[in-house]
């Protein structure tokens, strides 16, 4: 081992025991990495129709339009940390069984149509956009890899000695990672700030909690054995936040245009 990886090794475990301590989170990745992950991710689903039958832009040209418009609302945010420096892709995925959203780092943003056709109004799936852009915003990701990997191979990365294969791991260990309650709070707090200064409601993200709770489809696990914090309290925290930050959560003004929300609404019938 030669001095300057024995001094990165301790470097490691110190700022591992600080974060500890100081309950913040540790990430030994540098963006640039972020953006190799997420890239090497995206292919990587590309490459797996069946699994992942993500719409061609080509064919959907009024969908990705107006979803491209809206990211890029809000990540006109002045709260975004990485705007210049990630890709900020998105990606449909043609699935209507399926009510979920993803981020990878680099700013790779996936979102189901199950999940758009559940969400009819226009504010509550800018939200989730919002929520999504958070966590690759914040890194969330390679934070978490950070804790969940060897210290061997965080090591070479840090070091900058990473292998292609030891990043192509990392890569397709992505799809399983799991956020921490703290990410996910977080990601739901920045959906608020990010949303203050768009035409959307900034609590918009809370609209698909309630949805879920009024549908009955809402979580019944005790929110102490859950790995995520239940739709209510998430509901009631982002609520909270637009309330301490004086935002509006008035509906956007598709909603004064035309009352049954008919921009959003002749969109989501461009899906397949």
């Amino acid at each position: 081992m030669t001095y300057s990886i024995k001094h990165l090794w301790y470097l490691l475990l110190a700022v591992a025991v600080l974060g500890s301590a100081c309950d913040r989170p540790v990430n030994v990745f540098t963006v640039q990495q972020d953006k190799q992950l997420g890239a090497q991710l995206d292919q990587e689903l590309a490459n797996n129709p069946q699994e992942y039958p993500i719409l061609d832009p080509a064919q959907y040209p009024v969908l990705y339009s107006y979803m491209y418009e809206m990211q890029e609302e809000i990540l006109n945010s002045p709260e975004i940390k990485f705007k210049d420096e990630f890709e900020w892709q998105l990606r449909i995925i043609a699935d209507d069984n399926t009510l979920n959203a993803f981020a990878a780092p680099g700013g790779y943003v996936y979102i189901y149509t199950g999940l758009m056709k559940y969400l009819d109004k226009v504010d509550n799936l800018a939200g989730i956009l919002a929520h999504e852009i958070a966590h690759a915003d914040q890194r969330h990701s390679t934070s978490q890899m950070t804790k969940r990997y060897g210290l061997e191979m965080l090591v070479a990365v840090a070091s900058g000695n990473s292998t292609s294969e030891q990043l192509g791991q990392l890569a397709s260990g992505l799809t399983q990672l799991g956020f921490s309650r703290a990410d996910e709070n977080d990601a739901d707090n920045h959906s608020v700030d990010y949303l203050q200064s768009t035409k959307y409601a900034c609590n918009g993200a809370a609209g698909f909690f309630e949805k879920l709770l009024a549908s009955g489809q809402a979580s019944t696990t005790p929110v102490w054995l859950s790995t995520h914090p239940d739709s209510e309290d998430r509901m009631n925290n982002i609520n909270s936040r637009a309330s301490e930050a004086n935002c509006t959560t008035a509906p956007s003004q598709y909603y004064h245009d035309n009352g049954d929300n008919g921009a959003y609404a002749a969109v989501l019938a461009t899906l397949p």
